[in-house]
């Protein structure tokens, strides 16, 4: 499995991404990186492709696959690609404020701490549809860093199309996300030009 360890917020330097985006709460990185020369348009639709892919967190044949799927959807294919990124377990988890990082969101997936109306799903990649109920598995609702990832989410808002319910340690999926409630500084039609060629 590939893993990249690149520091996060040397690479969020690199790609001009907010660490506060991804959950992580250190310097703000407002220093963008310097350019010599001025960028091409394929070196600007390739940046966005890897800063899609960086904060979601998906590797290049999962993320191409995903890009296939959005096409053959109804519909605009990124604003598809976007509603597939968002739609994935971790980011759901992460979303609702169970994890800090989209990154501990994928390990407690893995780790089978979530289930998808009552069932427990350990694959991080999982699409949830609307009407699924994503809850913290009985055994698992005293760890430490769930409760953890719950104090800091106080600060933060869970987008229209979700619902969570502290008490319960669930949430609900209302809807499909519209390209409004999906937050961050994405040009996903740069993608669409990227793999269109």
């Amino acid at each position: 499995m590939a893993i990249d360890r690149t520091p996060v917020l040397k690479r969020c330097r690199q790609l001009g991404i907010d660490p506060a985006e991804l959950g992580y709460s250190g310097k703000e990185s407002k220093r963008q990186p310097k350019r010599r020369r001025k960028e091409s348009e394929y070196g600007m639709q390739l940046r966005e492709k890897q800063k899609v892919k960086f904060i979601y967190g998906v590797l290049e044949k999962q993320f191409h696959g995903y890009f296939v799927r959005a096409r053959k959807m109804n519909g605009i294919t990124g604003e598809n690609l976007m509603k597939i990124l968002e739609t994935r377990l971790d980011n759901v988890v992460f979303r609702l404020g169970f994890a800090r990082t989209r990154k501990e969101a994928r390990q407690t997936v893995r780790h089978g701490h979530f289930t998808v109306n009552g069932r427990r799903v350990d694959i991080p990649s999982y699409l949830v549809k609307p009407g699924d109920v994503i809850a913290v598995g009985e055994k698992y609702r005293d760890l430490l860093p769930i409760k953890e990832a719950l104090i800091q989410s106080e600060r933060f808002e869970v987008p229209g199309w979700l619902e969570v319910d502290i008490e319960k340690l669930s949430g609900n999926v209302l809807s499909y996300p519209a390209r409004e409630q999906i937050s961050g500084d994405i040009n996903e039609q740069l993608i669409v030009e990227l793999y269109s060629k």
